[in-house]
């Protein structure tokens, strides 16, 4: 992505301007500098001339896969509007060609001789398996190995769901057959992963005695995480030199069978959950559920279509339960968990379908946003943008009058779920625990120019999930759920402290589950050892024989 925003005049004659932020000790600092900690190159533009190398500077990083990012180039008012005599050159064609680094046969070896050894193996798919186009790699790397694969967020959808050797997703939010078989694993395969706390379960998931690692990743800072065997290149030249290095060898014919039958096992209670319409009240009953609503959404849109979630609980339950059936099927942002970023994020898939499309390279295919009410309420003006811009979206707004994830977060932590409905604040207890508010987000999506449908029942839902997908215009499913009933889970854990000391019982019992849980989480820190009892050193490129042993 690149940012080319506005700040204040070069020249400063008529400073402050309306937008300018003062600061009396930095006389440069502007809004600007908050783009800094989240670009991987920023430069602020303060003459015309600077343009050009500016220019190629941002054009290295957003082609660079090991540094890429966000680029910001800021340009001061009074230079934006200067007219200047730019070089013809700047204008030609420029071809960038994003390089594919091979991995270093060294560390081939190296890598080769722990998978060897292993007897338990794990590989972790994450995002680089995607971005480098590499899942037909890793199908045949899974599939002439026999190594079970697990995904991460940004990973999920790099193997089939279905595929004999695919076992789910792992970590906080992962599988009950991901994380048993990381619980046993004597060596994981991290394949472009940055190893996040969720994928990690705050590094409790990975739980085998002396369990190594070995990480393929195109950044050096993400392949050296958890003291593994590193081989810094693309995942899908990475994948190819594996599986070749490793021709002959197989995991224990065991394992792998275990593997597909606890992917199996957990096949089933996917389905179970999808299958749970409504909560009860009593003999009435309540609400959907959100596994239900989820599983709707999956069974009824075409294996091409995208899903696109950010925030809340939908992104973890997303994570465990769909089922994704091409490597495209799958954009969830959960690296930030940026509320909002739900319906301006499904716009941009949508355009970028609609203009591979047009060039014939793909066909179209619908994108489902699927978001709750909180994030719905952070940004949802961009319906006005996919109205005028006749760019079809369909929205699942799913209204639990509340922050659910927050809810059972502050639950767990022994806090109530404090603050987390849409209650008034009652006068007497002082407290919001009122009534419920009045909110009507679907008269709000109506008024932005969207077609909206409200469905309170299962039946409902499959029949306006049809509709929306007939219709050639954006349309918000409106469908109220229970935020009280969770999605099926692992027992996996996530790392969020908890008050040392409180007067209340439910805090303390949360603080004894806190610190009986914090025992099992381990640096990784033991370094990986070849089969011949070595450990790894530090050595010196002119001190290595010709077969680089340590």
């Amino acid at each position: 992505m690149a940012l080319v925003p506005g700040v204040s005049a070069a020249r400063g004659v008529g400073n402050p301007v309306l937008q300018e932020l003062e600061d009396a000790a930095n006389g440069d600092w502007s809004v600007n500098d908050a783009l800094r900690p989240v670009c991987a190159y920023f430069d602020r533009v303060q003459r015309p001339e600077q343009l050009p190398a500016a220019l190629l500077h941002a054009l290295r990083v957003l082609t660079d896969p090991a540094v890429t990012g966000a680029v910001t180039l800021a340009l001061p008012q009074d230079v934006q509007a200067e007219a200047h005599d730019w070089p013809d050159e700047l204008f030609a064609t420029r071809v960038w060609h994003v390089p594919r680094p091979l991995p270093e046969p060294a560390a081939l070896a190296r890598a080769v001789e722990v998978i060897r050894s292993a007897r338990r193996p794990l590989l972790i798919a994450g995002g680089g398996v995607t971005y480098s186009r590499a899942n037909e790699a890793l199908r045949a790397f899974a599939e002439a190995t026999g190594v079970p694969v697990a995904e991460t967020q940004a990973g999920k959808g790099a193997l089939a769901y279905d595929h004999p050797q695919a076992v789910g997703a792992v970590g906080a939010t992962g599988s009950t057959a991901a994380d048993a078989l990381a619980a046993d694993a004597d060596v994981v395969i991290g394949v472009g992963t940055r190893y996040s706390d969720f994928t990690t379960a705050s590094r409790t998931v990975f739980g085998a005695p002396g369990v190594r690692f070995v990480n393929l990743n195109v950044s050096t800072f993400d392949a050296q995480k958890l003291s593994a065997s590193t081989l810094v290149a693309d995942a899908r030249e990475g994948l190819t030199a594996l599986t070749g290095a490793l021709a002959g060898w197989r995991a224990d014919a065991g394992h792998t069978g275990r593997a597909t039958d606890l992917a199996a096992a957990w096949d089933d209670i996917v389905q179970v959950a999808y299958d749970r319409p409504a909560s009860s009240s009593g003999d009435a009953p309540g609400p959907l559920v959100q596994s239900a609503v989820i599983g709707a959404v999956n069974e009824l849109s075409d294996p091409r279509d995208v899903v696109v979630c950010a925030a809340g609980s939908m992104p973890g339950d997303l994570h465990k339960l769909w089922r994704t059936r091409e490597r495209k099927g799958y954009h969830v942002e959960y690296g930030f968990s940026c509320m909002g970023y739900e319906i301006a994020g499904g716009l941009g898939v949508k355009m970028a379908a609609q203009d591979q499309a047009a060039r014939g390279e793909d066909a179209d295919r619908d994108v489902f946003v699927m978001v709750g009410d909180g994030s719905y309420l952070m940004m949802n003006t961009e319906l006005v943008t996919a109205v005028a811009e006749d760019v079809k979206v369909i929205v699942v707004l799913v209204q639990n009058h509340g922050y659910a994830s927050i809810g059972a977060l502050s639950e767990s932590l022994g806090s109530q779920r404090f603050g987390t409905s849409y209650r008034y604040r009652s006068q007497r207890s002082g407290r919001l625990d009122g009534a419920r508010l009045p909110v009507d987000l679907a008269a709000n999506a109506a008024s932005l120019g969207a077609d909206v449908l409200i469905v309170q029942t299962l039946d409902e839902l499959r029949s306006a999930i049809a509709k929306a997908k007939e219709s050639t215009r954006t349309t918000v499913i409106h469908v109220e759920t229970d935020p009280l009933v969770p999605a099926p889970d692992s027992p996996a854990w996530w790392d969020v402290p908890v008050a040392e000391v409180s007067t209340l019982d439910s805090t303390t019992a949360a603080r004894a589950t806190y610190d009986e849980r914090k025992r099992d989480q381990r640096h990784h820190l033991a370094p990986p050892t070849t089969s011949s009892g070595f450990s790894t050193s530090i050595t010196e490129p002119h001190d290595l024989d010709e077969k680089d042993q340590p």
